[in-house]
């Protein structure tokens, strides 16, 4: 009886607690006008959408058939070509005309065996490779152009009537790497401010690059910076292999600004470096086996190098050798000599290593300057032996150890 009547009171509240009226929720009150104002809302969160990726250009690939139909297919290929195109040559390719670079495109073989662009018999051509400004003779430096990877053959013993350059450049921040560069009879690699029939430039053309080629068996020079006027500045000559030229290793009218450095010279008959015009010029860490090898009789430098007033050039840590003896008893032999253009010249020379052949014809150091000029050289820390003279200095040179 107790467990039924505990059952009817625990139903009666149930039924109590169901059975309560419903309150209807109130209604939301709309804040004030000011309060609208006073807080911010949040902006919507919106997904970004992703940017049209844009295509990727692909290079323009032209095969050499080894055939004389060659040199007109890559320059169709390459006229046609738009800015920024990478124009890239494979196999053997004969050459009977000049190889027109234009600016804003990069150039480029698929190793130096894999690609050997050859002079064809009896072309003579005034350049295997250059730049289209060269050729239109303008008067102004061409757009940027980048050479990579490829051999360019002269082919001098059938090609006896024309000095041909293997790669003519008159284009500014340019880039040329890993070149094989032989049999020309002119130059293996000429930078110029001059076109094909003479023209000079008007503006600059500075701020390039050549590196990691190697140049052999050239007519003249290896390298020839040529510049009759002052546009061919500031560039960098670095990590060359320069072989068995016909006169000067590298040869630069023009060495304002250059970093020389790293090269490898030797089976030269003149000078291995000759740099006139030097201005805030670097020329260091090149070894050099031999100069004056000719038969000829003269006087022949190791390095030569000319500086300007203005600013000072640093010469140092070179390697200066003449392995095949100072054989022509008529020349003279200076392995790194120094003079000066105008004004008062400043250089250092320092940490080179020299070692001569023994022989009564040898200078190690040569410091002059002609008359009105003076020249200040701190020299010291250079290993001189094998030699007649190890230093010679005029009157119109200061030498010191610097500070």
């Amino acid at each position: 009886m107790q467990r039924y009547l505990s059952f009817i009171a625990v139903s009666v509240l149930a039924v109590s607690a169901w059975s309560q009226p419903v309150v209807p929720a109130p209604e939301p009150v709309a804040p004030p006008a000011s309060a609208l104002t006073d807080v911010p809302v949040p902006a919507p969160v919106v997904a970004p959408v992703p940017a049209a990726v844009p295509a990727v250009a692909q290079p323009i690939l032209i095969v050499g058939s080894n055939t004389l139909a060659d040199a007109a297919a890559i320059n169709a290929a390459i006229a046609g070509s738009p800015e920024g195109a990478e124009i890239v040559i494979r196999g053997a390719c004969l050459i009977n005309q000049t190889i027109r670079l234009l600016g804003r495109r990069a150039y480029r073989g698929e190793s130096r065996t894999g690609t050997v662009l050859k002079q064809a018999d009896g072309a003579n051509l005034v350049a295997l490779v250059a730049s289209a400004g060269f050729l239109d003779n303008t008067d102004y430096t061409g757009t940027p152009v980048a050479v990579r990877h490829l051999t360019l053959d002269g082919n001098k013993a059938n090609n006896a009537q024309a000095a041909t350059a293997g790669l003519v450049l008159r284009s500014w921040l340019s880039v040329v790497e890993d070149l094989h560069i032989t049999g020309m009879g002119g130059d293996g690699l000429r930078l110029t401010n001059r076109s094909a029939n003479g023209t000079g430039l008007k503006n600059s053309q500075v701020n390039g690059r050549i590196s990691d080629n190697f140049i052999e068996n050239s007519g003249r020079h290896g390298v020839f910076v040529e510049d009759t006027g002052n546009s061919v500045t500031d560039w960098t000559l670095s990590d060359n292999w320069i072989a068995s030229s016909g006169v000067d290793g590298i040869h630069m009218d023009n060495a304002a600004g250059w970093v020389v450095e790293r090269n490898h010279i030797y089976g030269v008959p003149q000078h291995a470096i000759y740099a006139h015009r030097c201005f805030a010029t670097s020329i260091c860490d090149n070894y050099i086996e031999g100069f004056g090898e000719t038969k000829q009789a003269g006087t022949w430098c190791g390095i030569h190098a000319i500086v300007q007033g203005g600013a000072a050039s640093t010469i140092g840590n070179n390697r200066i050798f003449n392995f095949g003896g100072e054989k022509e008893p008529d020349s003279i032999y200076r392995y790194l000599a120094v003079s000066v253009k105008y004004g008062t010249g400043v250089v250092t020379v320092t940490g080179n290593a020299i070692r001569g052949a023994g022989t009564p014809r040898g200078t190690g150091l040569y410091y002059t300057a002609a008359e009105g000029l003076r020249l200040t050289v701190v020299s010291t820390g250079n290993a001189v032996e094998g030699v007649n003279t190890p230093r010679f200095v005029d009157a119109r040179v200061t030498v010191t150890t610097g500070l």
